[in-house]
């Protein structure tokens, strides 16, 4: 059968283009939620998808849908996309990929002369990464009704600014909201941002699903004191009290069943070489696809965290911000991506996505699906995120033709999102 094909040098221009907001001296990408970067990148978006002939839409969590009509816009539409936040000194692939891969979807539709049976919705979710405002997948959550807007209105960064405030501030606070629902089906493409593909000799990723994700923030409390008169034995030190919990939580997952436990953020007070530090503020983040396994990790780590600070005569405090229950995908979208990269003679393999994304929410309504391409060396999160530009188009291809059949579905097909 034959299938249209993306234009891989369009694609690789647009990608080249929007790295420029937020490029670092390294080749990466510092494009944090609502920063000016972020409304550059923004305003580059809506000029190329207007320019293709897209209606632009902006809700009051500043997502933006970007769409294509079809020739029956009563019929549920089909969405892909993904987000252009990036962590501070992250990658130029990472959620960028997954819209300007959308993007190069409508002008390959355009090039080809072809207007789908249904509206095609590409859209930008904001603040994904959840660096500079936690948490992520702010825009996809209010969206789900998962998250409630107000609250994340006023969400503040280490400097005390607001997400409401500074939504409004580079100019993304839409009046009101936009809501495409029911959708007829939903792809998110995405670099895989793990080693497998790459080490598998596979250039497209099918996930099943995306694990779920616990993520907690930790306070420690110790005593500040002069760090020569003090004895070694009559310190309650917050640093040693922490380095006690960051190698058990570490244990602790090595030792579980496929589950990853990470030490992410660690802030020492008051971080004077001659002081003993008094308090200790850090994160852990714990994914896993078996959930029961994940939360008695969880549970094993929260005990581990408190025996600690009783032995180093610290008190604790331990607080779970975020839980996110894993998304199994539809088994016909699955499908329909494996069969085809196979009709495109490209070598694919079934995964799980250890990484969150903003499907994980839309995934609770709609039928949704993901396609991910290697990263080299299994690097993401970092100035050297890699992926060759032929499975930046392969992976668009696959995308493109996800689109064309799902969007060109008749009326009385549907999937269903019962699991």
């Amino acid at each position: 059968m034959n299938r249209l094909r993306t234009n891989p040098e369009r694609l690789r221009r647009f990608l080249t283009e929007i790295a420029a907001f937020g490029a670092t001296q390294n080749g990466g990408v510092t494009r944090l939620a609502l920063s000016d970067e972020d409304r550059d990148a923004r305003n580059q978006l809506k000029a190329w998808f207007e320019e293709a002939g897209c209606e632009t839409q902006i809700d009051r969590m500043g997502n933006m849908f970007f769409v294509r009509p079809g020739k029956n816009r009563t019929l549920p539409p089909v969405l892909t996309g993904s987000h252009c936040d990036s962590q501070p000194q992250g990658g130029r692939f990472d959620g960028i990929l997954g819209i300007v891969a959308g993007l190069e979807a409508v002008c390959a539709l355009n090039d080809a002369g072809v207007t789908l049976e249904r509206d095609l919705i590409v859209v930008n979710w904001t603040n994904e990464e959840g660096s500079r405002f936690t948490p992520g997948t702010t825009g996809s959550g209010v969206f789900a009704g998962k998250l409630d807007r107000q609250a994340m209105y006023g969400l503040t960064d280490r400097d005390g600014l607001t997400f409401g405030e500074e939504l409004e501030r580079i100019g993304y606070k839409g009046e009101t909201d936009f809501d495409p629902r029911p959708l007829h089906a939903n792809f998110e493409y995405h670099i895989e941002q793990g080693p497998v593909l790459e080490r598998q000799d596979k250039t497209i990723g099918v996930p099943k699903g995306i694990v779920c994700l616990r993520w907690y923030d930790v306070e420690i409390q110790g005593v500040p004191n002069h760090a020569g008169p003090t004895p070694m034995n009559e310190r309650q030190d917050a640093i040693y009290a922490f380095s006690r919990m960051a190698g058990q939580i570490f244990d602790i997952g090595l030792a579980s069943k496929d589950v990853v436990t990470t030490v992410g953020e660690v802030h020492p007070s008051p971080n004077s070489r001659n002081v003993i530090a008094g308090h200790v503020h850090f994160t852990i983040d714990i994914r896993g696809w078996d959930e029961t396994e994940t939360d008695r990790v969880c549970k094993a780590i929260e005990e581990a965290i408190q025996n600690n600070a009783e032995a180093t005569g610290c008190t604790v405090d331990i607080r779970q911000t975020w839980a996110v229950e894993r998304a199994p995908f539809h088994p016909e979208l699955v499908s329909l991506i494996h069969d085809i990269a196979g009709e495109l003679d490209l070598p694919a393999l079934d995964m799980v996505s250890g990484a969150s994304h903003d499907t994980v929410y839309i995934n609770q309504f709609a039928p949704s699906a993901m396609i991910f391409v290697p990263s080299i060396g299994g690097r993401s999160h970092a100035e050297v995120e890699e992926t060759s530009w032929s499975d930046c188009a392969a992976g668009a291809d696959v995308l493109l033709n996800c689109i064309l059949k799902t969007g060109n579905d008749a009326a009385d097909v549907t999937y269903s999102i019962s699991k």
